[in-house]
């Protein structure tokens, strides 16, 4: 025989687990009105989308120690740091591609972000300084040599140059810091001057 307060904790036990039951059914039912009135979905902003220019890149070439122009359609964003990063982004993508003529690994989050401020003693000409903040992991895989690190710092000042024709000096950091060289060769301590890395094909830097 069933003890009484078995049957009583039985009861209550019951009566919870309806009482329960009743309460999740409600939630239920209110939950799915809501989402067939929509008033659980945000509205999903669409993707901005930047319009495909022509920007010219100026493309290291380590078998004729050459910078080489080359045109390349790309989204470039308005924003002018914002637009400076998607050029150089694209020039180091062509880099670390298999067919590429100035092999470096990374692509183009090599490229932790581009900085543009005006240059000293010149701010109502226009003139900016692009401060260019490489990575660490790039700078630790890319080849060791004064000819191969000096086309990539020229490349992408020349580059910098044809896409922003206000940018008329670079300066580089690794990880947020000065380095003393790229790869134990090129001076990353100085301001270069981009009308000083101009290309011309077949002729050397």
């Amino acid at each position: 025989m069933i003890p009484r307060y078995q049957k009583v904790l039985f009861v209550i036990l019951l009566i919870a687990a309806l009482g329960m039951g009743f309460k999740l059914w409600q939630l239920r039912d209110r939950a799915h009105k809501r989402l067939l009135a929509g008033q659980t979905i945000a509205p999903t902003a669409a993707p901005v989308v930047s319009p495909a220019e022509q920007a010219t890149l100026v493309v290291a070439n380590d078998l004729e120690n050459s910078l080489v122009p080359q045109v390349h359609s790309l989204p470039l964003p308005a924003d002018p740091g914002a637009r400076a990063r998607a050029v150089l982004g694209k020039l180091l993508d062509l880099y670390a591609a298999p067919e590429s003529t100035h092999q470096i690994a990374g692509g183009a989050a090599s490229v932790d972000q581009v900085f543009l401020l005006p240059v000293q003693g010149a701010k109502d000409s226009g003139d900016q300084l692009a401060v260019v903040n490489l990575t660490g992991t790039f700078a630790a895989s890319h080849p060791a040599g004064l000819e191969t690190e000096s086309l990539t710092v020229l490349s992408i000042c020349a580059t910098l140059r044809a896409t922003l024709p206000t940018v008329k000096e670079v300066r580089f950091l690794v990880d947020g810091v000065e380095r003393p060289t790229l790869a134990g060769h090129a001076d990353l301590t100085r301001t270069y001057l981009t009308n000083e890395a101009a290309p011309v094909e077949g002729t050397r830097p």
